[in-house]
């Protein structure tokens, strides 16, 4: 029965032990809970410990031209504001230097052109030469042919005694010859339409001198008097007016005189 006793006396204080605690933890809620959520807590760092998480992305730094997430666009649009300048110094380039090449071609040409103007007329055939010579006298001596022919001409129809030579067309029987429409006769004919015989052509028909103006042929039926200038054909001024019976030329030096003229719209 000892040994019981004794058995007995060590396990009342152990179990008082065992209660003791457990009561006291009933008083104090407070306290239980936070053991174990710092217990809760502290487990998954272990945890992560033990895992070895990947490493955080480090922010990048904006003095180092790297990208900062709240600034993504601070310093891009000066970019293409450059690259747009860059390209158009280029541009105005270009066209500078294809303006400089285009004057100096253009230079180019009108120098080649000069020297072979200039070779054409160093290196002109000596025949072509003769020939504009030769051309220069005839078209110098035709007035002076033509000129001279008219004189003859003139010359030869001159009176020795108009007076008595000339006749107006009452005493040549009246005219019979063309005439001329009256809107045609005021535009061209007249005392006011005077002009210089040198100035129009002149041919002999039938013997007698025959000119062209206002568009029609005047044929010279009178001798002109010997009294006028040797040259009146080329400095006096005429004209040519219809009278009671005909068709006359007048000269204004000479206003008194008359010669008989018949008109024709051909030359034969």
């Amino acid at each position: 029965m000892k040994p019981a006793r004794f058995i007995s006396s060590g396990i009342v204080p152990l179990l008082l032990g065992t209660f003791t605690p457990a009561y006291a933890q009933q008083d104090r809620p407070g306290r239980e809970d936070r053991p174990q959520k710092e217990e809760h807590q502290a487990k998954p760092e272990k945890k992560q410990k033990q895992e070895a998480p990947p490493a955080r992305p480090q922010p990048q730094d904006p003095a180092r031209g790297q990208r900062n997430p709240q600034q993504p666009q601070e310093r891009r649009p000066a970019e293409p504001a450059r690259l747009q300048q860059e390209q158009q110094r280029q541009q105005e380039a270009k066209q500078q230097q294809a303006a400089r090449q285009h004057q100096e071609q253009q230079r180019q040409q009108q120098a080649r052109q000069q020297e072979q103007r200039r070779q054409q007329q160093t290196r002109q055939p000596e025949a072509q030469q003769h020939q504009q010579e030769q051309a220069k006298r005839t078209s110098g001596q035709e007035p002076r042919r033509q000129e001279a022919e008219r004189r003859a001409i003139w010359q030869e129809r001159r009176a020795r005694n108009w007076r008595s030579e000339h006749r107006n067309w009452q005493q040549r029987g009246g005219y019979n010859g063309y005439r001329i429409p009256e809107d045609r006769y005021r535009a061209h004919f007249g005392p006011s339409r005077a002009f210089r015989l040198y100035r129009y052509p002149l041919i002999v028909f039938e013997g007698r001198p025959r000119f062209q103006f206002g568009g029609f042929w005047f044929t010279v039926m009178d001798p002109w008097p010997e009294y006028w200038s040797d040259t009146w054909y080329d400095n006096d001024d005429v004209y040519i007016d219809y009278s009671e019976d005909g068709y006359y030329l007048y000269n204004r030096r000479h206003p008194l005189d008359r010669i008989a003229i018949s008109v024709s719209i051909q030359v034969n």
